[in-house]
């Protein structure tokens, strides 16, 4: 994991490293890498990995709005941080799919609550699970799992590359896969929150409507409560 964090204000960037510092400290394992800038020029010439970034949005020449907006055409799975004292920026930040907004100063409780929930999204998306078939083993990115199906004796997991003939059943899927965004809807569907269109009470719509996972009456009220939890947790 590499955080970087970019404004003008070196108050703001020690405190935010030293938040950082104090977050992983207290989960017992190494700071990751730290990079600040106090640009967007800067951090866009960077050609290191952007995992997280905390990124302000009044700074000399590029506003953070052009810079996340960049950063997120490159790679939709950044997860950014928009740390500024002016609130009218939020509906453009919003747009880009921010993960938070952080106002200034930055409430150091607020931040770990904050940071907590990134560190386990990016978990849930570096995550990487092996699919054994019988022709071998693939290994993908837990996140490009859309479903696990079972179609009578055999069990089809779907994905964003191609569906492959599992030789393992839905129970042993059920404890592979993240709790936090992987629900059974169905004792024939395991599906990705990451991947749903839309539901209604008895079928859930996921990948752009290419996949249709049956949901029983008795799960919907705990389906939709898990997916509106999922929904407040990438926002």
């Amino acid at each position: 994991m590499r955080i970087l964090i970019c404004d003008d204000d070196p108050l703001t960037i020690e405190q935010l490293k030293k938040n950082c510092e104090i977050f992983f400290d207290k989960l017992h394992v190494k700071c990751p890498e730290l990079v600040c800038f106090s640009d967007g020029e800067s951090l866009l010439a960077d050609k290191g990995d952007k995992d997280i970034l905390f990124l302000d949005i009044e700074m000399p020449g590029m506003n953070g709005i052009y810079v996340g907006n960049e950063l997120k055409r490159a790679n939709n799975n950044i997860i950014i941080f928009i740390v500024t004292s002016y609130s009218e920026y939020l509906d453009d930040a919003m747009r880009f799919q921010v993960f938070r907004y952080l106002s200034k100063p930055v409430d150091q409780q607020r931040f770990f609550r904050n940071m907590k929930d990134a560190v386990e999204l990016y978990n849930t998306m570096t995550f990487k699970i092996p699919i054994e078939t019988k022709q071998g083993i693939h290994t993908l990115p837990a996140s490009s799992v859309i479903a696990i199906e079972a179609q009578a004796r055999k069990v089809i997991v779907h994905t964003t590359l191609c569906d492959f003939e599992s030789v393992h059943n839905m129970q042993y899927w059920l404890k592979q896969l993240p709790k936090n965004c992987f629900f059974q809807t169905h004792r024939s569907f395991i599906i990705n929150l990451e991947h749903v269109t839309d539901f209604d009470h008895t079928l859930v719509h996921m990948a752009g409507n290419q996949i249709h996972a049956y949901l029983t009456k008795r799960k919907y009220t705990a389906f939709k409560e898990a997916y509106l939890l999922y929904l407040e947790s990438t926002r």
